[in-house]
């Protein structure tokens, strides 16, 4: 795949720390570019938001597969393993959670200029945190997904029986129950996720990839 060309795309504008007099950002001689180049495909993030129990992580993994068959660099940032390392030391507030969402979004830039498609996978419940998110990266380096299923629904997978701690009042502050979930206003792509099979799903996902031009149509490369 390393031989096929990579459309440029303009990168946004590079941010300093609020206050910081010291820090210079250090520009690569292996840039994200190159890495595109070899990689035979655009580097992106793909934002995966919903309700917990919506199939977030599912589907992320199921394109992070079906990715990884055709020759892709890619990586899923889950928010459950995120939440055991990089954010362990935050809780479920609204100002912990748009911490969670910051640093996650920082990690999902880093592996988009080192040019993997990443996937992530976070109930992200706010519009605020999306935008940020968004806006961090050019437009179309950012494409967020919206796994849409009822609450019903979510529930009845919920092998962890959360849902039912959080309705009985044992855990505070949980989406969709005691906590807000903003729906996306305008989502790049809608997955009807509570009532459409998997398999259909990340056809949905992988065919919006391929519209936008982060992977090639005719890519057959597998991985090795």
């Amino acid at each position: 795949m390393s031989g096929k060309s990579v459309r440029h795309i303009p990168r946004a504008s590079l941010t300093t720390p609020s206050g910081a007099t010291n820090v210079v950002w250090h520009r690569t001689t292996v840039t994200r570019a190159h890495r595109e180049a070899q990689n035979g495909h655009r580097s992106a993030i793909i934002w995966f938001t919903g309700l917990s129990g919506s199939g977030k992580s599912t589907l992320a993994h199921a394109v992070e597969d079906r990715l990884h068959r055709r020759g892709c660099r890619c990586f899923v940032l889950d928010g459950d393993n995120v939440r055991h390392g990089l954010c362990s030391d935050l809780g479920f507030s609204v100002l912990d959670r748009q911490e969670n969402i910051r640093r996650i979004s920082e990690v999902a830039k880093l592996f988009m200029e080192a040019g993997s498609i990443v996937l992530t996978a976070f109930i992200s419940p706010y519009h605020a945190d999306r935008r940020r998110a968004r806006e961090m990266v050019a437009n179309d380096d950012f494409l967020e997904i919206y796994c849409n299923a009822q609450i019903e629904v979510c529930e009845a997978r919920d092998v962890k029986g959360m849902y039912k701690k959080a309705r009985a009042g044992q855990i505070a502050e949980f989406t969709g129950v005691s906590s807000p979930y903003e729906i996306p206003e305008h989502p790049d792509l809608i997955v009807e996720t509570g009532r459409v099979e998997l398999e259909e799903c990340v056809s949905q996902v992988m065919k919006e990839l391929e519209r936008r031009g982060v992977i090639n149509r005719a890519a057959t490369g597998t991985a090795s």
